[in-house]
């Protein structure tokens, strides 16, 4: 049975949320404050947390940011009624997963959960992931190149790991965005474009290219054998 924390102080949003996810077979615990959740999340095995954005005692957003901060990786589905762009913008750079804005349709956030969990489920943390020069332990979220160490931040890391499984393929943007920020809206060309040049510098060795190639107008492609 899939575990999922709700994390939400408005007590008609909650019983929705939980009214949905029970009738999909889930089992639903509800907090309503952040250091409630910040508890259960590292004390309980959750298969998805459902977090509003606005909270009596912290910010959605600084609460993400310490789970990740924590090497708690579990999805997290980030509502709030902020829906300006910049607002998503912002809880999916923190480390949210995907961002839903109230109100909202009860099917759609069942749809949204759902989708998070195939993803987590197609992409299990676990086991080694190597290409070429470049090796990826999914558990430990560990990164090497060349045999050197890579120090990489969450989204950082999910980026190269989702290149990384799709070698030598040119991966449109919004493909990348869907996938590694969980989103469905027309992605900022400065957001993919950020985490892109960092990772890029990140992995470029004197005198060789990085291995992420732009391709315009298409996307991007990891190539280890045309890079390094």
């Amino acid at each position: 049975m899939v575990q999922v924390l709700v994390v939400e102080d408005d007590p008609q949003a909650a019983e929705v949320i939980l009214g949905r996810l029970r009738h999909d077979g889930h089992d639903a615990h509800h907090v309503s404050t952040g250091r409630e959740a910040l508890t259960c999340a590292t004390q309980g095995r959750y298969d998805i947390i459902t977090l509003d954005r606005m909270l009596p005692d912290m910010d959605g957003l600084a609460l993400v940011s310490r789970l990740r901060a924590e090497q708690i990786l579990t999805p997290v589905l980030m509502i709030s009624s902020m829906c300006e762009v910049d607002d998503r913008i912002a809880g999916l750079r923190a480390g949210g997963d995907d961002y839903m804005v109230k109100p909202f349709a009860p099917d759609e956030m069942a749809m949204r959960v759902e989708v998070l969990l195939r993803r987590s489920r197609e992409y299990p943390a676990e086991g080694m992931l190597r290409v070429g020069g470049l090796e990826i332990d999914l558990m430990k979220r560990k990164v090497w190149f060349d045999g050197e160490p890579v120090s990489l931040l969450q989204k950082e890391f999910r980026l190269l790991e989702f290149l990384a499984r799709h070698p030598g393929q040119i991966i449109g943007r919004r493909m990348i965005f869907e996938q590694v920020w969980g989103y469905f809206f027309e992605p900022s060309d400065n957001l993919i474009n950020v985490h892109i040049g960092k990772l890029r510098r990140k992995l470029e060795r004197p005198g060789h290219p990085s291995p992420i190639q732009t391709i315009k107008g298409e996307g991007y492609r990891l190539d280890l054998v045309g890079g390094v």
